[in-house]
């Protein structure tokens, strides 16, 4: 508890947290064998990673090859295991003592409880000095737990709404939607124009979950979000009204036919494959997103006419309306893992890499010497409006952990089923940190 409370405080609200200059299988099994490198034995790692098809899974393969080259006593074995299945298969490997030497991770009450139960390793001495300073320490905080670093931030993930020009300029909307109000008027244009507003992959529960989430960053204030950080009691009305606030749009039918049987990422017929192939009109997503529609194309080309904005401001909410949510993706070194492990997680942060990794999954990386590579539009609308927010919340299940975050995640899906209401989704919350 105390690791988890400490990495709250830190890594949750601070004023320009994560700011950025304007200037996300191969062989399988985990573990480390063989000796130090530096004594001349072999060693063999184990990655885990969450890119299982496209450019971002050969950037992985050039990168881990690369590093290989430079190290030739070293051999990675890549194990790309789909994203919304890699904190169960992580959760279990760490568990049994068998994990991946180097392994994803997101940072939060998830890495915190990975630290706790001694699964992760200090990386602070290990992170070189130009890594360290490329990176900066805001990136940094999220995979910090008591003053120590855990994780190896690679790209900031902030959150908003993308969307199709072109599908907004057929249902006639001339202007993306600043309000709530606003957003409910190009829903309602959407349909007029037999167009499917949102597209939503509540098969996966987080996504169907961020609605709460950015609901929540707008009706409650900065100080209370950070004392349920650290507190894990959601008490104030606030939390319900976001709930309420949910209900009601949901009500309003702006998610797209099937959307609890919808998957988000993958395929065609996934929240994402609806956006790239113009099914839909908007997904709540976060900044991975246009690397993930990308690959979902026909011609598996960046989706020409991707558009963003930021979450709606609600009227009467307590939290500032250009305040803004999202996460860092990063990875760890696993308890046991060679020393080795910390020089490829430094070898991948030099400029070249970091650019390679904003190119390939069309994102935005954590080295501000790279950030010269983002071009995408939508992205950079991301950075401006990033930069000028005037705090910023992590993702909540990450924030709060797992046990937590997965109770917070299908109380939203439970209500959106019509299984449940806002006061379920509090009181679900509740009850899974009171168990710890």
């Amino acid at each position: 508890m105390k690791a988890r409370k400490s990495l709250a405080a830190a890594a949750v609200l601070a004023a320009g947290a994560l700011v950025l200059t304007a200037c996300s299988s191969g062989g399988s099994g985990s573990g480390s064998t063989g000796s130090s490198a530096a004594g001349g034995g072999k060693v063999t790692m184990t990655f885990w990673h969450n890119s299982t098809t496209g450019d971002g899974k050969a950037y992985w393969e050039s990168t881990v090859k690369d590093f290989e080259a430079a190290n030739p006593n070293v051999t990675i074995n890549i194990q790309a295991i789909q994203n919304e299945d890699m904190d169960g298969k992580l959760q279990t490997a760490l568990n049994s003592g068998d994990a991946p030497d180097i392994f994803m991770a997101r940072g939060g009450g998830k890495l915190a409880d990975v630290v706790a139960a001694g699964q992760a390793q200090d990386l602070t001495k290990s992170i070189d000095d130009a890594t360290k300073k490329a990176v900066g320490d805001a990136a940094f905080s999220a995979f910090s737990v008591d003053g120590k670093v855990y994780g190896m931030p690679v790209a900031v993930l902030p959150g908003g709404i993308f969307y199709s020009k072109d599908l907004f300029t057929k249902a006639g909307i001339t202007s993306t939607p600043k309000t709530m109000a606003d957003l409910n008027d190009a829903v309602t244009k959407l349909k007029a124009a037999g167009i499917e507003p949102i597209a939503l992959g509540a098969k996966d529960a987080w996504p169907a979950a961020h609605w709460f989430y950015f609901f929540s960053l707008r009706e409650c204030s900065k100080d209370t979000m950070a004392a349920a950080a650290k507190s894990r009691s959601f008490n104030d009305p606030c939390w319900t009204k976001a709930g309420q606030d949910l209900q009601t749009f949901a009500a309003t039918n702006p998610f797209n036919q099937g959307f609890l049987t919808t998957s988000a990422q993958q395929g065609a017929g996934s929240s994402a494959g609806l956006i790239a192939n113009h099914k839909a009109a908007m997904e709540l997503m976060g900044a991975w997103d246009p690397g993930v529609i990308a690959s979902l194309t026909p011609d598996g080309k960046a989706l020409p006419d991707l558009g963003w904005f930021p979450f709606p401001a609600v009227d009467g909410g307590k939290g500032d309306p250009a305040a803004m949510m999202g996460g860092v993706d990063g990875y760890s070194c696993s308890a046991k893992a060679p020393k080795e492990c910390a020089q490829f997680l430094n070898f991948a942060m030099q400029k070249q890499y970091q650019e390679g990794y904003s190119k390939a999954f069309q994102t935005l990386p954590a080295s501000k010497d790279a950030q010269s590579a983002v071009t995408d539009p939508a992205l950079l609308d991301i950075l401006k409006a990033y930069n000028n927010a005037p705090y910023v919340s992590v993702w909540l299940d990450t924030l709060f952990g797992q046990n937590v975050g997965n109770a917070l995640n299908s109380g939203v899906v439970n209500m959106l089923a019509g299984k449940g209401d806002a006061a379920g989704i509090v009181k679900a919350t509740n009850d899974a940190a009171a168990k710890g």
